[in-house]
């Protein structure tokens, strides 16, 4: 398998024009583009993250579960390196808790739990009102979120592979259990 592998690389590199296919593959789930949070620059998730495993939160500012930014922040941090990488998605859909400017979430974030993880611009999430991101996040697999800080895993290939629900914390053992077993 391995020299197959080697084989195919070396063959792509003989032929630029002929793409590999896992290389020009981009799947479902990230086939989306957004605007970083509170600028204008748009990111495509296919083109910058995949072939990572991918940790997908959407989060409000003013909700009993704004702490596990805290905790969001920390596997960013532990594991970024070895490939995850953790999206952020405000969300003013449960309770109005995210009621503020892009501006205004982005400061918050950063100031007050030290976020550096990506953060993107204010998203639909709840059923019936959700961006065809998440409505793609809950059909492949457990469902739209009911309230803030629902947290889908993608793995290396873009596949929806778990979700927990708000009240599960960012550094639950098997939360962390499912990231350490994809990277």
């Amino acid at each position: 398998m391995r020299l197959l592998a080697l084989f195919l690389t070396f063959a792509a590199w003989l032929m630029p024009g002929i793409p590999a296919q896992a290389e020009s593959a981009c799947p479902d789930t990230l086939d989306f583009n957004f605007r970083a949070l509170g600028e204008e620059r748009e990111v495509n998730l296919c083109e910058a993250y995949r072939g990572k495993v991918v940790l997908v939160v959407n989060t409000a500012s003013r909700c009993g579960y704004t702490y596990q930014y805290d905790g969001l922040e920390k596997l960013y941090a532990n594991y970024r390196d070895r490939g995850l990488v953790v999206l952020g998605f405000p969300s003013n859909d449960f309770g109005g808790q995210e009621p503020g400017s892009e501006a205004q979430i982005k400061d918050f974030c950063r100031s007050t739990y030290g976020v550096e993880f990506p953060m993107f611009e204010k998203t639909g999430a709840a059923a019936g009102r959700a961006h065809p991101f998440f409505d793609r996040l809950a059909a492949d697999g457990g469902g739209h979120p009911r309230w803030n800080f629902h947290k889908y895993l993608l793995d290396r290939d873009g596949s929806v592979v778990a979700s927990w629900r708000s009240s599960v914390k960012p550094l639950d053992a098997s939360l962390v259990g499912e990231i350490e077993a994809r990277l």
